[in-house]
């Protein structure tokens, strides 16, 4: 009776750990992907004023220029809480804007 009472308890707690690790994997990756997007949506926002009020005339617009022009305050990494690399640019094609990262 004893063996039964541990193979089951055993069995119970595989199942959970098998149910909840992956769950709050996923939770966590999603959470860093909404921040991530929350902070790139900020970069690019910020360089959309920049060029639509015409201070910013190139389609590479750097963080460098973003702050020196005040549109943009030290952006941090959200997970890493590193600063981004000044040399990082917002890319504007047409009507689409995207960040780019530079290591």
């Amino acid at each position: 009776m004893n063996i039964n009472k541990i193979s089951i308890i055993s069995s119970v707690i595989i199942i959970v750990l098998v149910i909840t690790i992956p769950t709050c994997y996923q939770v966590v990756k999603e959470h860093q992907d909404h921040l991530y997007r929350a902070v790139e949506s900020k970069m690019i926002e910020a360089a959309k004023r920049c060029y639509y009020e015409d201070v910013c005339k190139d389609d590479h617009i750097t963080l460098a220029v973003l702050y020196e022009d005040k549109y943009l305050d030290k952006m941090s990494n959200p997970v890493t809480k590193e600063y981004y690399n000044e040399k990082s640019y917002i890319l504007r094609e047409g009507i689409n804007f995207t960040f780019v990262k530079v290591e």
